[in-house]
């Protein structure tokens, strides 16, 4: 029997089960999963970035930021034939999403724009899931590319609304709760998740996952990134994150949004398979496959394709949600 899908998580429950022993936290979390999800998919995303470098924010863990020098070289947008050769050449290496990612502060009303409405139109006419991030949106412009097709967006919380300030001061948290509310009111589905290594607590881990559990639909997408630390940041000298905080966040994750794809993102190349088996097992369904993800490294497709090999995985379905939903249409 499975669980009820809940939005009414407490703080304290989170805590409860964030803190239960790891192999404890783990074996729900599998269980659950196996109740709700097909373990042996993985849905394998693509992201491109677009447009790279000299973004007026000062998020404390980008190279893009234009206050720091991380030797990120600013590049405008890209040709809409460039980015349809990149997407195809993601299609044809097994992603079924692909992701387009802008380092603006928010969405203008301009030429640009328009441009990017264009890619999403001629990547959802490959037959793929496509996905940007682009920013802060408003609700006619979340409107617009919900119209061009797109099927989700991404708009990281990155920690919790108390530490937030000690990462970014450019935007508030509630500017990025009003991007999200209107992504969801425009019909897009949801990717939204979080960093760990910011030099957070594990209270503000939670917090961040309450907020997120508690949203009045979960997001469709969760990624969890671990910090990659770029030199020329404010953060280049954080530690490591260890890999049992990564498990212990996506089992967590998974436990309180048990339909949700919960991505493991940023930092997979400093684990190993070993590590990255853990991570799926304990609920993970989803990766960034590519060698870049925005500016930073990423295993390459063959390497991700020998782990699914060995693991028995195999990439998910582009719209596998749609095309369950119109079946079930069909035989009722």
């Amino acid at each position: 029997m499975k669980n009820d899908i809940r939005q009414d998580w407490s703080l304290e429950e989170i805590h409860n089960i964030y803190n239960e022993p790891l192999l404890e936290l783990v074996f729900k979390a599998a269980t659950l999963h196996r109740q709700y999800n097909d373990t042996a998919e993985v849905q394998v995303c693509t992201l491109l970035s677009i447009k790279t470098g000299g973004c007026s924010e000062d998020c404390s863990y980008c190279p893009q930021a234009a206050r720091y020098n991380t030797g990120v070289n600013v590049q405008a947008l890209m040709k809409h034939d460039e980015v349809m050769e990149y997407a195809q050449k993601a299609k044809d290496a097994g992603s079924t999403r692909f992701c387009m990612g802008a380092a603006w502060r928010e969405v203008r009303d301009n030429r640009d724009f328009d441009r990017v409405l264009e890619m999403v139109k001629g990547v959802n006419q490959m037959g793929m899931e496509v996905c940007c991030t682009l920013g802060m949106l408003t609700d006619t412009q979340a409107q617009k590319l919900a119209e061009a097709g797109l099927y989700a967006y991404n708009h990281n919380l990155d920690t919790s609304k108390e530490h937030y300030s000690e990462i970014i001061t450019t935007r508030t948290y509630d500017d990025r709760l009003q991007t999200l509310d209107n992504v969801r009111k425009a019909g897009v589905t949801v990717c939204c998740g979080g960093i760990i290594g910011l030099g957070e607590t594990h209270e503000d881990r939670i917090k961040m996952l309450h907020t997120l559990a508690t949203m009045p639909e979960h997001p469709e997408s969760v990624p969890i990134n671990s910090l990659v630390a770029i030199k020329g940041t404010p953060l280049e000298n954080n530690t490591k994150v260890d890999i049992w905080d990564m498990v212990r966040m996506i089992a967590t994750a998974r436990i309180l949004m048990p339909k949700t794809m919960v991505r493991l993102s940023a930092g997979r190349t400093e684990m190993s398979v070993a590590e990255q088996a853990l991570c799926f097992m304990a609920g993970a369904n989803s990766i960034f496959a590519g060698d870049k993800l925005l500016t930073t490294p990423n295993p390459s497709f063959d390497e991700d394709n020998a782990m699914f090999n060995l693991l028995g995985l195999q990439p998910r379905k582009a719209f596998k949600e749609e095309k369950q939903y119109l079946r079930e249409l069909v035989e009722a």
